[in-house]
């Protein structure tokens, strides 16, 4: 029966069917990551928890709270943040600004580097103030011992994690992490929230409105609380529901073996549990006021799209195609899709195309567009806007191409360009001679340029990939003993081929898979080329 619970989640989540309960929200919450296992540990923001030694923290719905911890503990607490020691004579900028104490130059102790990195440990667990009377200790004894440079530094970090208690409340005894539901059913819609209590606090919170889920309260619970977690995000000690959900020893077992501990689900009956179960509900019956709010706002631009722009039909699934390359090498296109005015992540796709002898804009958007529209005919998934980059031209190829594929009556076509700083950005349809003028702040130009910003966007991280992996792969080509897996292992441990060429023997040999032997043997390797190219 436990695995029949993981099978059908799996399948929901793959194949969405129209009913079931879908939580349409498929990114990972930023976390907070401390290297323990790592000889000088470092402070690293990740999205994925994998096992590797690491210490981890959150989630943070909050990107910019997690931004302003991260900022707060380099400032208390200045430890290394480049991915790789690497031994120097000259330390790097931030040691000179005193974020950084330098342990690639050997000017600190690592006992005391140690004492530093479980100092963050504690601010993350939540014991600021066992932590504050540590500090204490240690000023006051460094001040009898006429150490008064760090006594000073005791001080400041005193006054900063006051500051941080000053705006932290704690809402659950003990410390404890825990993760609370909200549900609330208004006739056949439901709102689900979550609030994230870690180390005793509020780290964050999350919404989920279902539209027409099937089955009962209890049934809603438990499935959407086994795809939550079934998406790499780690289930806390403690789960505290409004009810108890169906299968509950099975999914209590399922998240269990999630955690690789156990995890208790509760349902609250009285104490200082029932005023975060109330926060949650709260948080439940706002989703309907705001999924009303944006239903009522993207009404009112699809309908102001469909009338400027004179579409055949009300736009619903918004598609936008981007071309990028660099002299005609390395060409790809880059296809967003939004959904009801929204990013929809699951309908974004990379199309590497093939290298011209020559740039052709034209040729590279034909061939991306004949594509992209014969594989939507064939799974009968279309836009139905279709956005391009570009003017009259491109518009013309994608006219050709749905002409031909029999879609003129399925897709609406128009394209965006940006012309000279005075005269803004020009719109084109078909069948219109001179392009459509709107002003700056029209509503719906600002959209459709944000379609068209976020294309650009996702073309240009996978440009930068290509060509990080491309310059990595031209740098080890040369090297022997290096096949495309051990490729793969230099680049994930080191990040870059830069950062390759500069390590050490030793530092090469604690890569997976490169023992002290074939290290030496880059290391000679590289350095040989460096020196030729040098």
């Amino acid at each position: 029966e436990k695995e029949a619970l993981i099978l059908e989640a799996s399948l929901i989540k793959k194949h969405r069917p129209r009913y079931n309960v879908i939580l349409r929200d498929d990114k990972n919450y930023p976390l907070i990551k401390v290297t323990v296992q790592e000889e000088w540990p470092r402070i690293v923001v990740t999205r994925r928890r994998i096992r590797d030694g690491s210490r981890y923290f959150g989630p943070f719905s909050s990107g910019s709270g997690m931004r302003e911890t991260v900022k707060l503990l380099h400032a208390m607490f200045p430890l290394r943040r480049c991915p790789v020691v690497k031994v120097r004579s000259r330390p790097c900028l931030n040691h000179q600004m005193d974020r950084c104490l330098a342990p690639c130059t050997g000017r600190v102790d690592r006992d005391d580097y140690l004492e530093l990195v479980h100092s963050v440990l504690m601010v993350l667990e939540g014991r600021n103030r066992e932590l504050i009377g540590n500090l204490e200790s240690k000023m006051k004894q460094a001040a009898r011992e006429l150490a008064f440079e760090k006594a000073a530094a005791c001080r400041d970090r005193i006054k900063g994690l006051k500051r941080t208690l000053e705006r932290q409340v704690v809402v659950a005894e003990h410390f404890r992490d825990q993760d609370v539901f909200g549900l609330v059913r208004r006739d056949a819609s439901i709102g689900i929230a979550i609030l994230f209590v870690r180390s005793g606090m509020i780290s964050g919170a999350q919404s989920f409105f279902l539209a027409d889920p099937l089955g009962s309260d209890e049934r809603v619970l438990g499935e959407a609380i086994i795809q939550y977690y079934s998406r790499q995000r780690q289930p806390p000690r403690e789960l505290l529901l409004p009810m108890m959900p169906e299968d509950d020893l099975l999914l209590a077992e399922r998240l269990s073996e999630l955690r690789e501990a156990g995890v208790k689900l509760l349902v609250p009956r009285r104490g200082r549990h029932l005023q975060l179960m109330a926060m949650a509900a709260g948080n439940a019956s706002q989703v309907f006021s705001e999924y009303g709010r944006k239903q009522q706002s993207w009404e009112n631009l699809a309908a102001a799209l469909q009338h400027t722009l004179r579409l055949d039909r009300r736009p619903g699934r918004i598609e936008c195609l981007d071309i990028s390359n660099l002299g005609g090498s390395q060409a790809v296109g880059s296809l967003v899709c939004f959904q009801e005015g929204e990013k929809y992540a699951r309908g974004y796709r990379h199309y590497r195309i093939a290298d011209q002898d020559e740039p052709n804009d034209y040729a590279m958007m034909h061939e991306v567009l004949t594509r992209r529209l014969e594989k939507g005919v064939s799974e009968d998934q279309l836009p139905d806007l279709l956005l391009l980059d570009g003017g009259k031209g491109q518009l013309n190829i994608a006219l050709d191409i749905v002409t031909r594929l029999g879609l003129f009556e399925r897709i609406d076509l128009a394209a965006i360009a940006k012309e000279k700083e005075q005269e803004g950005e020009k719109l084109f349809r078909p069948g219109r001679k001179n392009p459509i003028l709107l002003p700056r702040h029209a509503p719906v130009l600002l959209f459709l340029m944000r379609v068209r910003d976020e294309a650009h966007r996702f073309g240009i991280t996978f440009h930068r990939q290509l060509r990080r992996k491309n310059t990595l792969a031209s740098g080890l080509d040369a090297v022997s003993g290096i096949g495309p897996q051990r490729k793969k292992l230099l680049l994930k441990t080191f990040g870059s081929y830069k950062r390759i060429q500069a390590a050490s023997a030793e530092e090469l040999s604690r890569a997976a898979g490169i023992g002290p032997v074939l290290a030496a043997s880059i290391y000679r390797q590289l350095h040989r080329q460096a020196g030729e190219n040098g």
